[in-house]
């Protein structure tokens, strides 16, 4: 299954009877599910209809809907309120006449008046309904076609960076396995040279030793690092919902490097490879993090 991103747009116009359906779908990264529907107020009793098919295949993103029907069974009925205007005239007949003002009422001006038309309320129509969510499915189908493609691409990126990261963390691990004997002779030398044909106490040296590897020991953060990025790529693989997964995975990741980080300062020269290919990994690790938070 390939995870989606969380960017897409489709457009689906269809005929069904006397009317024609169109409706679009556009979605850009959001924390959550965030849902707005853009649509005349006659379509208002189908909105939980469709809401309820966009939660059924969205699960994260800022989604705008945006749907249009046109038809003549898609017209309001509207009627005027004949009471109301007979009222509107003879008032302002009688105020003229007070007045002694000349002329006869304007239909225009009446019509502008609040309250002239009345709206009748219909019942929904069923059959309607059927014809709208029909339609926003297969606008679904193809968001869906275009957050799976750009999800495939930013998946296939972000699998490249990751193998970008575990071949440093083996680069460093390598490095880290030749750094103990090499800490033990070059200790040994300078405590030969400080010290002359003086006896060097092996239990001394062998604490020395150990607090210069302790100090520097990256082992376990290797470990963990190495483990968060194999399971990188099999929630990559999984699809789905990866995007808040992903984030707290790589916050791990990026913790791990930066303790790295901060323990390469002691182990000279071998610290300084070690810190060179940390920075690598963290720089790649920050790129997959950002390309993780399109998606879904």
């Amino acid at each position: 299954m390939t995870p989606r991103s969380m960017t897409g747009y489709a457009r689906v116009r269809r005929l069904a009877e006397d009317r024609e359906i169109a409706i679009s779908a556009k979605s850009v990264n959001h924390r959550g599910l965030d849902l707005h529907f853009r649509m005349p107020p006659e379509l208002d009793p189908f909105e939980n209809a469709l809401r309820n098919a966009v939660k059924r295949r969205v699960l994260r993103g800022h989604v705008q809907i945006q749907v249009r029907v046109t038809g003549p069974r898609t017209q309001t009925p509207v009627t005027v309120n004949q009471g109301f205007v007979e009222a509107y005239i003879m008032a302002f007949r009688r105020t003229a006449a007070v007045h002694g003002f000349q002329g006869d009422p304007d239909l225009n001006a009446a019509f502008q008046v609040s309250g002239v038309f009345e709206t009748s309320e219909q019942e929904p129509d069923p059959g309607l309904e059927r014809m709208l969510v029909a339609v926003l499915e297969d606008t679904l189908d193809l968001l869906d076609q275009f957050r799976e493609r750009e999800g495939g691409e930013i998946a296939g990126d972000m699998r490249a960076r990751n193998t970008t990261v575990l071949q440093c963390a083996r680069q460093m691990e390598n490095i880290r396995s030749r750094a103990v004997p090499e800490f033990q002779a070059r200790l040994t030398a300078k405590l030969d040279e400080l010290l002359g044909r003086a006896a060097i106490d092996p239990q001394r040296l062998a604490q020395e030793v150990a607090l210069l590897v302790e100090r520097s020991d990256i082992s376990e953060e290797l470990t963990r690092l190495k483990v968060h990025a194999v399971q990188l790529d099999d929630l990559l693989a999984a699809g789905g919902e990866v995007g808040k997964k992903l984030d707290f995975l790589l916050q791990e990741m990026q913790r791990e490097t930066n303790t790295i980080l901060s323990k390469s300062t002691a182990g000279g020269e071998h610290g300084l490879e070690i810190g060179e290919l940390a920075l690598t990994a963290k720089a790649e690790i920050e790129k997959i993090r950002e390309q993780g938070l399109n998606l879904e």
